[in-house]
């Protein structure tokens, strides 16, 4: 899947599951589905980036604090 090989997403812009699965592998990244666990089932759907944030906030159910994480979050729609 190398040839799929991302270092970033752009908002606005459509990618393949296949790519998707080529950046998530390969980058820190949290993607958010708007078709859930099914995102990566059919390689050659196309998703729409809708969003992004460079952080987002975390429970812990070991101690019950919230937490921000830096970390970069996408939003991604199917089309």
């Amino acid at each position: 899947m190398t040839q799929y090989r991302l270092n970033q997403l752009e908002t606005g812009k459509n990618y393949t599951a296949k790519e998707l699965d080529s950046f998530v592998s390969t980058t820190d990244v949290v993607l958010l589905s708007s078709n859930e666990e099914q995102l990566f089932t059919d390689p050659d759907r196309e998703y729409r980036v809708t969003g992004s944030y460079n952080g987002f906030f975390e429970h812990s159910s070991d101690n019950g604090e919230k937490y921000y994480r830096t970390k970069r979050a996408y939003i991604v729609e199917k089309t």
